[in-house]
């Protein structure tokens, strides 16, 4: 098969990869063509020769990459400008978050019966494990960030350490959600002597971080009393709810910022699905913060990017099974074996097939129905 690495767009200042040289080699030996779009890697550290070098075919066009390639692969989720690009009936296997994008650009996919496999939506034993990778990394870096702002890196923080010191109480860290993301931060924060509380629905996720990390972590059945008190006693709030394929619903309204202590920061991880946070709303790498009621807000979207080579690696680790599946035996045999691998696919043969996409533009859904090419 013919494969092609995107290079990320600037516009989000995204400095990741999507395949690491290893795993293009491994393409490679296995028969099949990876075109590498020139400074694809360079983001990462990864040079033009890296990836010559192990086979891959360096071209110096996105251009060239959607002409000459059956599947295409890329982080950043495409916008409706971008789907143009796209060939009628390719493969497209990146980050997607169509549920907070336009309707125009799933009508686009459509159109071009492109089969459009969203890898945050890809399931493995009941877990996501591409999405996984990556909210490991967000979880660590929520903490980093947020104790960069909330210890004096601007000039409205309330300039505490985050651990404390004897006869000096640490910062109260609040994390809503207690997942992937909420479970890295919530070890994160209890290492660096932060005073930790975590609040979830899910009893059994807040049970983990019990018998995982420390009994002496508060937990608490999350609800709209629960979660008013604990935002307004964070110094430091971590938003970290997902939902799958949808929008993430705002659980901390306006009102309940308003009530937080003056300066103190809110890290939204999950404002690439929409935010939980009613005032959150995204930035970027190079301008990641602004201040609304006297809170710090932290909201970049693609946050592993600060650490985007331990990032690279974590994609292609996760990454790499799914790619090789669809290459060594096609699209449809792909999807028939791997069921998880389906759920990620969120148009396929010019319909939507992800029922929550289709809910949210009012478009007709269709349940996958795939053919086996043996």
């Amino acid at each position: 098969m013919r494969i092609g690495i995107l290079k990320e767009p600037n516009y989000n200042e995204e400095k990741r990869v999507s395949l690491v040289p290893a795993g293009v080699q491994t393409l490679v030996n296995s028969g099949h063509t990876v075109f590498i779009e020139t400074g694809a890697g360079v983001g990462s550290h990864f040079s033009d020769e890296d990836y010559r070098n192990i086979g891959g075919s360096v071209v110096y066009s996105a251009e060239e990459v959607f002409q000459r390639s059956e599947l295409v692969v890329r982080i950043t989720p495409f916008n409706e400008q971008e789907v143009d690009s796209l060939q009628e009936d390719q493969i497209l296997f990146s980050a997607l978050h169509l549920a907070v994008g336009k309707k125009n650009t799933v009508e686009k996919l459509m159109k071009k019966k492109i089969t459009a496999i969203a890898i945050e939506l890809i399931e493995k034993d009941e877990e996501l494990p591409i999405q996984q990778a990556m909210s490991e990394i967000a979880g660590q870096l929520a903490i980093q960030v947020g104790e960069r702002y909330l210890g004096g890196d601007h000039p409205k923080s309330r300039r505490i350490l985050l651990g404390g010191i004897p006869g000096v109480a640490p910062a109260a860290v609040v994390i809503i959600g207690a997942g992937v993301v909420g479970f890295n931060a919530a070890l994160t924060a209890y290492s660096r002597g932060a005073h930790v509380i975590v609040l979830d629905k899910d009893i059994r996720k807040l049970r983990r971080i019990r018998n995982e990390i420390s009994k002496d972590i508060p937990t608490v059945a999350a609800n709209q009393y629960t979660i008013a008190r604990g935002v307004k006693f964070a110094d430091l709030l971590i938003g970290a709810v997902q939902d799958k394929a949808g929008k993430t619903p705002h659980i901390i309204p306006e009102a309940m910022v308003k009530s937080m202590k003056p300066g103190s920061v809110i890290v939204d991880v999950s404002v690439d699905q929409g935010g939980c946070v009613e005032t959150c709303r995204p930035t970027t790498i190079s301008d990641p913060v602004y201040v609304m009621h006297n809170i710090i807000h932290y909201c970049v979207p693609n946050m592993p990017a600060l650490v985007a080579r331990t990032a690279s690696f974590g994609l292609t680790n996760a990454c790499i099974e799914y790619i090789h599946d669809i290459a060594d035996n096609g699209i449809a045999n792909a999807l028939l074996g791997d069921s998880g691998l389906a759920k990620g696919v969120c148009t396929y043969n010019g319909y939507v097939s992800n029922e929550k996409i289709a809910d949210a533009f009012s478009l007709e859904f269709r349940r996958l129905h795939i053919f086996s090419t043996n």
